[in-house]
């Protein structure tokens, strides 16, 4: 596994997905923000819809989408967002929207409730997928003719969204469906780290995510990673074998995908 050891200079290099490096975080997230701002303004002028999948992680790219929508007065009346996972309680029903771990509570709070009333989407073009009915969310992006891009982040098991590794042929894997399903250990301790303060115990053990299926099927796939663990992840992602044991391997055969990485994750892995 010598890509562990790419260097800064030589990291995209014969990359099976393409990578483009910034600087700071924050050049980051601004160049997500504006991307999504640019494809919603393209589509707007246009008159057609601007269909997303959406990650709450990473999330700082929100505060400066919020800002150019208002400051721009960019209409999201023809915009829907289907946002990608949510944790789930024991007994597989949401967790509380009041919960700080609530994603569906997060996008409230942080996206919908601070754009101009005049310009924000209606409620039933803010989709989170629904553990009582998990069909739903792919049925309807279906009926808008799929996503126009997948905005998301890479997780330490190679999870997008929280489509954990599996043992099974990446064919199969490439079909899975929004679903119910357990967060991997890995997955759930670096989670709490991030999040919790390293309170493991406290942290869900169930979800509902999108599943690659739908991933996949987007036009476009941007990923955008920040973290120094990211370095190993980044380099597995772009140079590994596809495996659904790495789950993100598997966008190294869309035709459209990028991953965006910060000047520190373009450093070796060690």
């Amino acid at each position: 596994m010598d890509y562990f050891k790419l260097t800064k200079e030589d990291l995209g290099k014969n990359s099976k997905i393409p990578i483009v490096a910034l600087g700071s975080a924050g050049e980051v997230f601004y160049e997500m923000a504006l991307d999504m701002i640019q494809n919603i303004e393209e589509n707007n002028a246009k008159g057609e819809k601007t269909v997303f999948i959406c990650p709450v992680g990473p999330v700082g790219q929100y505060p400066i989408f919020v800002r150019l929508v208002n400051e721009r007065n960019v209409s999201l009346k023809n915009t829907w967002f289907f946002n990608m996972d949510e944790y789930l309680q024991d007994d597989d029903t949401y967790i509380d929207t009041e919960n700080p771990l609530s994603f569906r509570g997060f996008m409230n709070r942080t996206v919908y409730n601070k754009i101009k009333p005049e310009l924000v989407m209606p409620e039933n073009q803010r989709v989170f997928p629904d553990p009582k009915n998990p069909e739903k969310l792919d049925e309807m992006l279906g009926a808008l003719g799929g996503a126009q891009v997948c905005y998301g982040g890479i997780g330490i098991t190679g999870h997008v969204a929280f489509n954990e590794p599996e043992n099974v042929p990446v064919d199969e894997f490439g079909k899975r469906p929004t679903r119910k399903l357990s967060i991997s250990p890995e997955t759930r301790a670096v989670n709490s780290i991030g999040d919790l303060g390293g309170a493991i115990n406290a942290m869900p053990r169930r979800c509902i995510t999108i599943g690659m299926k739908s991933i996949l099927a987007a036009k476009k796939i941007r990923l955008y990673c920040f973290r120094d663990w990211h370095r190993a992840v980044v380099r597995q992602a772009a140079y590994g074998d596809v495996t659904a044991s790495f789950p993100v391997t598997l966008v190294q055969n869309h035709p459209d995908a990028r991953i965006t990485v910060t000047d520190n994750v373009a450093e070796a892995a060690f």
